[in-house]
């Protein structure tokens, strides 16, 4: 490549994209300097461009995104700092969010418990003993009024880990913002609303598949009017890696997922730039830190071309990859647990020098336990340190020009591109999910990770080297099971005061829209402002749709 290419290149670059940005959201008021005091350049280049710098890095905030989706990055802003918390009751979260905003939290992370996950009331006879323990426990209007209490969603960025009845609680928060006199295009957040992922490493589903990707175009559809600036999906890649894949994996499954999820929206009549630019992402940080960052870096690159080249977006926004990270839950060990705390140090710095958009530290007792206050707060300042501290954040894609980076980066994107083609011509993720295909790839590669660690291959510090002897871990956080039956009552007392009339009506209305092609969010909305009941809403959506029960892969 000629230097006078790069150059021109690089002055339409700062003249289109750089400057309009720079008017709009000025950087950061801090001197950009080094420990030492040298001043540090918002981005570096290669002295002499190669061919390829161009279409394969480029610029940040431009096609292909390599080098990230925001010209300024960092300096700039930082990425949000969410904290994933819910635990037993809605009263007892909202503490634990609001002690989160106080501690310099920017957005909150809701986890919501295993009966709330699949669509059932805390009373439903399968929910004993689940209640509350693994989130909060989420069956009505009530509910959500409690967990939301004296935090203003008009000002706070929320994201939802809920998926098969992602349409329900995204209803609950659009309800409870309303009591609030918040209206919901001030909205700001994400639902995670990532089915097929549910179907091949997680199991949190409810309905089959076609119905699934139904409930998810219609809350596209409905989003892209009446709460714009929503993330209406997280596609995740998380899962997929916690349940044992590898980097390549959950990047090609996730990829996958994407490219079904877009399909489906188009089948159903969406121009791809009217829901594209609010789609999201959410993958894993594991140990290896710069094959983490390579696995980002190729994300965005490959995410770009498939839009432009396959999907024929136009908007850039519908090109740009924007993603949320947590660190690896699965790769935190219940001996030396203080050791965690590196790990998770470790994990955060790949997340920030990849680019992430937001970031969940993991608690150094998560592996034991629900983490506890002191915990959360030392999980959040790994965040808070690596942001002011560690001076990452002063320049835009730090690893850039590597030799090891860039070459890691583009082995990902092949072996992506390996099992993207292998996927389509399968005809598609929804019939690769269908038939085991993903599945049989995740558990291979668990399956020989977990060899490697028994046979020595692979270190893990306290578990299988290092070892001490250590007392039995104390200071966890229990949820009590009184939290069962605190809920039941508060359920029972709903069910009396409300009109049962009006939610009867809602809920036929419900039946009635889910046998025709009607969008279903709106009476999902009116059942949610009747107090109808997570449960009940979602049996009505059972009898009309039925279960998924899956093919068993060995």
């Amino acid at each position: 490549m000629t230097d006078d290419r790069f150059r021109n290149s690089k002055e339409l670059w700062e003249k289109d994209i750089l400057e309009p940005v720079l008017k709009r959201f000025p950087e950061r008021k801090t001197a950009f300097r080094t420990g030492s005091g040298a001043p540090i350049e918002r981005v570096y280049f290669p002295e002499q461009p190669g061919e390829s710098y161009l279409v394969k890095e480029g610029f940040p905030g431009q096609y292909p995104f390599t080098r990230g989706v925001q010209p300024t990055m960092y300096r700039g802003r930082f990425w949000t700092m969410r904290q994933y918390a819910g635990f037993g009751t809605a009263e007892e979260s909202n503490k634990r969010y609001r002690y989160l905003l106080d501690q310099g939290q920017t957005g909150l992370s809701v986890a919501f418990d295993l009966p709330t996950q699949i669509g059932y009331d805390s009373d439903h006879p399968l929910c004993v003993g689940e209640i509350g323990k693994v989130g909060v426990a989420i069956d009505s209007l009530a509910d959500m009024e409690l967990l939301f209490k004296d935090i203003p969603l008009g000002e706070v960025s929320t994201s939802m880990t809920i998926n098969a009845p992602a349409s329900v609680l995204l209803a609950m928060y659009i309800a409870v913002a309303e009591k609030q006199d918040v209206t919901a295009d001030r909205l700001r957040g994400t639902i995670q609303n990532d089915i097929l992922k549910e179907y091949m490493a997680r199991g949190t589903y409810i309905f089959p598949p076609k119905h699934s990707m139904r409930l998810i175009t219609d809350i596209f559809r409905f989003c892209s009017s009446v709460v714009p600036r929503w993330n209406t999906i997280s596609i995740s890649g998380y899962h997929i890696r916690e349940a044992g894949s590898s980097a390549a994996q959950e990047l090609a499954f996730t990829v996958a997922d994407g490219i079904a999820y877009v399909e489906a929206a188009i089948a159903a009549g969406l121009e791809v730039d009217a829901f594209a630019p609010r789609l999201s992402f959410f993958f894993n940080a594991h140990n290896d830190l710069l094959e983490e960052v390579a696995k980002f870096r190729a994300a965005r690159r490959i995410w770009a071309r498939i839009m432009r080249n396959h999907f024929k977006a136009k908007n850039p926004k519908s090109q740009m990859l924007r993603f949320h990270t947590q660190t690896g839950g699965s790769t935190l060990t219940a001996q030396q647990p203080d050791n965690n705390i590196v790990r998770v140090a470790v994990q955060t710095l790949a997340a920030v020098l990849g680019g992430t958009q937001s970031l969940h530290t993991n608690s150094r007792d998560e592996a034991l336990s629900l983490p506890t206050e002191d915990a959360v707060r030392i999980a959040l300042r790994t965040q808070q340190i690596i942001a002011n501290e560690s001076g990452v954040t002063g320049t835009i894609d730090p690893l850039a020009g590597s030799y090891y980076v860039e070459s890691l980066t583009d082995s990902i994107e092949r072996k992506v591109d390996g099992y993207l083609q292998k996927i389509a011509s399968m005809g598609g993720m929804v019939t690769a999910i269908e038939e085991g295909y993903p599945q049989n790839e995740i558990q291979e590669a668990a399956y020989c990770s977990q060899k490697d660690i028994e046979n020595g291959e692979s270190i893990v510090v306290g578990v299988n080297s290092y070892k001490i002897s250590e007392p039995p871990p104390g200071s966890l956080l229990k949820v009590d099971s009184s939290v069962g039956d605190s809920q039941m009552r508060k359920l029972a007392e709903i069910r009396e005061e409300r009109n049962a009339e009006a939610v009867t009506a809602a809920l036929d209305s419900l039946a009635i829209s889910a046998g025709s092609t009607d969008n279903l969010m709106p009476p999902i909305m009116d059942c949610v402002r009747s107090y109808a009941t997570l449960g009940e809403i979602c049996g009505v959506l059972r009898k009309v749709f039925g279960e998924y029960r899956p093919n068993t892969v060995l």
